[in-house]
């Protein structure tokens, strides 16, 4: 079997790994490049392949830099079957309408100018949800020419898989391992990560390769400090930039518990501005069996009407997310888009960032190239909707809820293997970071590894 690294190589978006095997060629996910001047050069360049020639797609999990490349996919001919879990299958029912979405109001904002098509629209997103086939978790899926796969729960995001695949040729039945996007141990909402014992190659992520995430009493510690902090003086309001699918609901998780315990006072109002977020939530609420009993538990307290220790207020039109922007001070507003480059986020960062009594609070990573990267790099004044935005706000920094695993976590998984896999190739994470993470598994685990290049080949 060969596969060629076509996204997510040496930097962390645009996912995509095409396999051929015995004549049959397919894919394992198929992202957006996001961030930065080049994303749409480079999502223009991704499909350097006949789509028409792809069989089928094996998904890890809905977000958009593993699956936003789907519907220009299938526009330019693919027909075969995308199969994903049965919640990934959910979520992108929302995901990627608004995918297109963004992509049409962006194609009209650069009218007349190089970059105003956009990559596909939102009848194209529609109509490849048609090709979804949902897989249980566990479960052993035969395909033709010796192949089949297995889904197992990455402790991600609500769906997230790691991915089992096996070739067989000869009468020998080779394994190749997707980690897909590792998920944190003990991290809110979603399961933990199921270990994986053998592989002859795995594909590995190293998004946060390079750094420790805080625990969560002193990641909770620090939401804590910016919230009372904040909120206490009454000069302003929280923002958190974040993605619609996982962050949103852990953020309200982790926000619900603290109010439970007393830790953040009583009558928080907190806005979820984002329609997909909502959407997403409501998946969620559908896939009950896959999130932990931590999560089961403050639902059922969320739900009790005795309860007033914190409001959660959902907005759906337009008109009310305006209304936002008339709150000068006492809310916690969560929107998307996580890093910043699209939504409502950027609307409340434009009459938020200029106050010195608001804080925004980054809980994810932020590409190179994104506004939010600027901001967390420490930006004195940014760019929006045409006008240059001076930064007054406390800018904070809050790495511990983040849906990866960090490099302990990273370590942590990788030691669970019996026997070292003849090959690794370290992906998802910026050239530095896959480098060096690289070197640490070589180190720590002995291992051969590899850090691929885009459009590099391997012979697995």
């Amino acid at each position: 079997m060969k596969v060629t690294f076509l996204g997510a190589a040496r930097e962390v978006t645009g996912s995509c790994y095409l396999l051929e095997h015995g004549g049959r060629a397919f894919l394992v996910d198929h992202g957006l490049f996001q961030g930065g001047s080049d994303a749409y050069r480079k999502n223009r360049a991704a499909l350097a392949f006949d789509s028409r020639s792809i069989e089928f797609v094996l998904l890890t999990h809905a977000h958009i830099d593993h699956s936003g490349m789907l519907p220009r996919l299938v526009a330019l001919g693919f027909r075969g079957p995308v199969y994903a879990t049965s919640a990934t299958c959910d979520l992108l029912e929302v995901m990627l309408p608004d995918a297109a979405f963004v992509q049409e109001r962006e194609a009209e904002r650069k009218h007349g100018r190089r970059g105003g098509v956009p990559l596909y629209t939102v009848a194209q997103a529609y109509a490849s949800l048609e090709q979804l086939k949902p897989v249980d978790y566990d479960r052993t899926v035969d395909l033709e020419g010796g192949l089949r796969f297995r889904f197992r729960d990455a402790g991600h995001i609500l769906g997230a898989a790691i991915l089992e695949l096996w070739a067989s040729e000869g009468g020998r039945a080779r394994k190749i391992v997707f980690s897909g996007d590792i998920g944190q141990a003990a991290r809110p909402v979603v399961k933990d990560p199921t270990q994986i014992e053998d592989a002859d190659a795995l594909i590995v992520e190293s998004t946060y390769g390079n750094r420790l995430h805080k625990t969560l009493q002193a990641t909770e510690d620090e939401l804590v400090d910016v919230i009372t902090q904040t909120l206490g003086r009454g000069r302003g309001n929280v923002v958190i930039p974040a993605f619609a699918v996982g962050r949103t609901q852990e953020i309200l998780h982790v926000l619900a518990d603290l109010a439970r315990r007393g830790r953040i006072g009583k009558g928080l109002q907190v806005y979820v501005d984002s329609p997909m977020a909502t959407k997403a939530t409501e998946v969620t609420l559908r896939h009950r069996e896959l999130i932990d009993d931590e999560t089961r538990s403050l639902i059922a307290w969320g739900g009790d009407g005795r309860n007033h220790a914190l409001r959660v207020h959902f907005t759906e039109s337009v008109e009310e997310s305006r209304r936002l922007n008339s709150v000068h001070h006492g809310a916690i507003i969560i929107s998307a888009s996580g890093m910043c480059d699209a939504g409502r986020i950027r609307h409340h960062l434009r009459y938020n960032l200029p106050r010195p009594g608001s804080a925004i609070v980054f809980t994810g990573f932020q590409a190179a190239g994104t506004l939010g990267r600027k901001l967390v790099d420490g930006a004195k004044e940014v760019r929006l909707f045409g006008e240059e935005v001076p930064v007054r706000a406390r800018i904070a920094t809050i790495g511990g809820l983040s849906a990866h695993a960090d490099q302990a976590g990273l370590l942590a998984w990788l030691r669970g293997f019996k026997k070292a896999p003849e090959r690794a190739f370290v992906v998802h994470g910026e050239a530095s970071v896959a480098l060096g993470f690289a070197d640490l598994v070589r180190k720590e685990l002995g291992w051969a590894v590899d850090v691929p290049g885009p459009g590099d080949t391997a012979e697995l």
